[in-house]
């Protein structure tokens, strides 16, 4: 037994002494496949530093007993439940009493890093003297709090810029961004990088012989956390968040730079300022919306299960939709084959694909492997051996069709045949398959490589097998499945058709667009809607409103209501409603002295909201947390907000309610209020 440790059980924590004198301490959660903080964990925590304080030992190695992960923080379930009963300030005070604890063990103590490490994870590895990780590509470091609506309150934000300077301190805290080994050891966060197989052992090294930091880093930690330093870089990091987010929709990252501005000290009172701060973040709708997110994003996680029993995947039409559907695929791991009728097609593709890799594919001698895993295939031979066949071309449902027909007789038994329609009904496009069963929908969204969502589509004859194939399938390539009935539009085009509609109404009243996107903007919108149009192509917006508008019965204005002319489509072309240059569009400048309408944001934001109420009632998706989740990640509405149904709980079905009817009697029926809007989901 170990010294100070007898007659003690734990559930969670594991200690074993090497022959060197070493205790390693393994943390590894009972009932658990991934480690995380709950209130038992640190309790155990808790007492077993206080008896290894009584009579230390050499050094303390902190470890992880699971094989694919250090510690991704605290159990956010068991803090969700510490809001609702208005205890966070207690949770938030334990962890950092026992953190600190560690910190002041009179012995070196080593967090050994293998795999994901997060938040609290990272919080008391920063509690620990030295910090060592493997070189493996699956440990990534981060404090990605912030994204939850609060910012690291374990003593994380205390001890980051003291260790590596506050640039490289709130660059991590202040986005959220992860860093692989490397990247951390060169910004001093960790000071040693090894094989995960030489961890623990180099970790014992570590601790007995120590290692000193770099001048550099110390200077950095040491100079950039002057009083006087700070007071001048708190308003240029501001300024910094500020182009990127609004104080009123984000709060935690101007909280945290105050904090951090404002607090010196001791220890102690930089900790009980950061549990103040994050105490009161944390009952902000923000955070709990954010919070809810979370769980949204779980809940899509755990659709279809892990085994989709696809390996090889092809896909019919190398414009941009399918050779980024056929690329990414090939990112992920699977064989792919990619076809169009004419080469020069594919080849385009071919180099687009060239160009992810080297992107997402860091270290360069892996290229090769994963370019291989994408082959061109003009004359369409991968059908015979794919399990998965990905349709990607025009979106008329006779050319589809006839496809189909040729298609289908090639599949092997079992194969799966998926569309990536973005509003064709699936009932429509199955009218003569042999095999319905195994047709559905699987509608991603462009950019692909940055969009998480896939909508998988279904129709009356679909299996569910089919669905849930295809959902384990889009884990496999991690994009988020949301399963959504075949009617026109599904659910994500549903409901942003009307919103990009109104905007382009408004555009044709003369309303400038750089003031239509400022109003979407302003409510949480990740970019404007007019700009959204030009992004999309007007040539695709103009074929979704051919499909769309009949079915929502909706007025379609001049900037929709036709294809647009040669070298006019928007930001693939250069120019569309606006004028683009390296990517990037010239809005004209406003006047100044021009003042928007009242009611401009209600009239983007309440279309939406109409359409999500109606989208629910019809049961496009099963539920509101779906339909909320499949918006969010669609479309980037308004993450802080939780979501269309959740925005309308918290301000108030009838206040919205009474809003819409005032844009109809203002601007006409196609505000009129959609049926659902008595549905007891909606106050739920």
């Amino acid at each position: 037994m170990i010294a100070g440790l007898d007659g003690l059980r734990f559930s969670h924590w594991h200690a074993g002494q090497r022959p060197d004198g070493v205790v390693v301490l393994t943390f590894d959660r009972e009932g658990e496949s991934v480690n995380t903080f709950a209130q038992d964990v640190l309790f155990e925590l808790d007492a077993l530093l206080e008896r290894l304080a009584l009579d230390p030992p050499k050094a303390l190695v902190l470890h992880s007993g699971k094989a694919k992960g250090f510690i991704a923080g605290a159990d956010i379930r068991e803090f969700a439940e510490f809001d609702r009963k208005g205890t966070i300030g207690d949770s938030i005070r334990r962890g950092q009493q026992v953190f600190q604890r560690l910190a002041e063990l009179p012995c070196p103590t080593v967090a050994a890093i293998h795999g994901f490490c997060m938040g609290g994870g990272t919080e008391i590895s920063l509690a620990c003297r030295y910090r060592i990780a493997s070189n493996d590509p699956s440990t990534r470091i981060g404090l990605p709090e912030v994204k939850l609506g609060i910012f690291p309150g374990w003593g994380g934000s205390v001890r980051l810029p003291r260790l590596v300077g506050t640039p490289a301190a709130m660059d991590m805290m202040l986005t959220g961004r992860t860093l692989s080994a490397s990247a951390a050891k060169a910004i001093g966060l960790v000071d040693t990088v090894v094989e995960p197989a030489q961890l623990l052992d180099a970790a014992a090294a570590l601790a007995l012989g120590g290692v000193e930091r770099p001048f550099r880093q110390r200077f950095l930690g040491w100079i950039t956390n002057l009083w006087p330093v700070r007071q001048l870089m708190a308003p240029m990091l501001v300024r910094q968040v500020a182009r990127k987010a609004r104080r009123e929709h984000y709060p935690a990252p101007y909280a945290l730079i105050e904090t951090w501005r404002s607090t010196g000290g001791g220890i102690q009172n930089r900790l009980a300022a950061e549990r103040k701060a994050v105490v009161r973040l944390a009952g902000t709708p923000t955070a709990r919306n954010l919070t809810r997110v979370f769980f949204l994003q779980e809940r899509l996680k755990g659709i279809g299960g892990k085994d989709s029993g696809i390996r090889r995947v092809h896909v019919v039409g190398a414009g941009v939709m399918g050779g980024d559907i056929a690329a990414w695929s090939a990112l992920k791991g699977f064989e792919v084959t990619l076809q169009d009728r004419e080469q020069a097609y594919i080849d385009k593709a071919m180099a687009r694909a060239q160009e992810l890799f080297a992107k997402k594919v860091k270290v360069e001698a892996k290229r090769p492997e994963v370019a291989a895993r994408l082959k061109s295939d003009l004359a369409g031979d991968g059908v015979a051996d794919a399990d998965l066949v990905i349709e990607a071309i025009i979106e008329q449902p006779e050319a589809k069709r006839s496809l189909y027909a040729g298609i289908e007789p090639e599949l092997k038994p079992g194969a799966l045949l998926a569309t990536n329609t973005s509003s064709i009904p699936l009932d429509e496009l199955r009218t003569g398959l042999a095999h319905p069963a195994r047709f559905a929908g699987l509608h991603y969204f462009n950019p692909v490589a940055l969009m998480p969502l896939v909508e998988i589509v279904r129709h009356d004859a679909m299996d569910p097998e089919t669905e849930r194939r295809l959902a384990a399938f889009c884990r496999a390539i991690d994009k988020l499945p949301v399963p959504v009935a075949g009617t026109p539009g599904f659910l994500v085009n549903r409901l942003l058709f009307p919103y990009m509609l109104e905007a382009a109404t408004a555009y044709s009243e003369g309303i400038p667009g750089a003031v239509i996107d400022r109003a979407a903007v302003r409510f949480g919108m990740p970019m404007g809607p007019i700009e959204l149009i030009d992004t999309v192509g007007l040539d695709v917006a103009a074929g979704v409103g051919a499909e769309l508008a009949p079915f929502l019965d909706l007025p379609i204005p001049a900037a929709l209501s036709a294809p647009p002319g040669p070298g006019k489509r928007g930001k693939k072309d250069g120019q569309g409603l606006y004028a683009w240059e390296d990517g990037k569009p010239k809005k004209p400048e406003v006047p100044k002295d021009y003042k928007a309408p009242a009611d401009l944001e209600d009239r983007l934001i309440l279309p939406l909201l109409n359409e999500a109420v109606a989208a629910l009632h019809e049961g496009v998706v099963a539920d509101a947390d779906l339909l909320d989740a499949g918006v969010i990640f669609g479309t980037g509405f308004a993450p802080f907000r939780g979501g269309p149904i959740q925005y309308l709980r918290e301000t108030g079905v009838d206040t919205v309610l009474a809003r819409l009817k005032a844009l109809q009697a203002t601007h006409g029926d196609r505000f009129a209020p959609r049926p659902g809007w008595d549905s007891p989901a909606l106050r739920a």
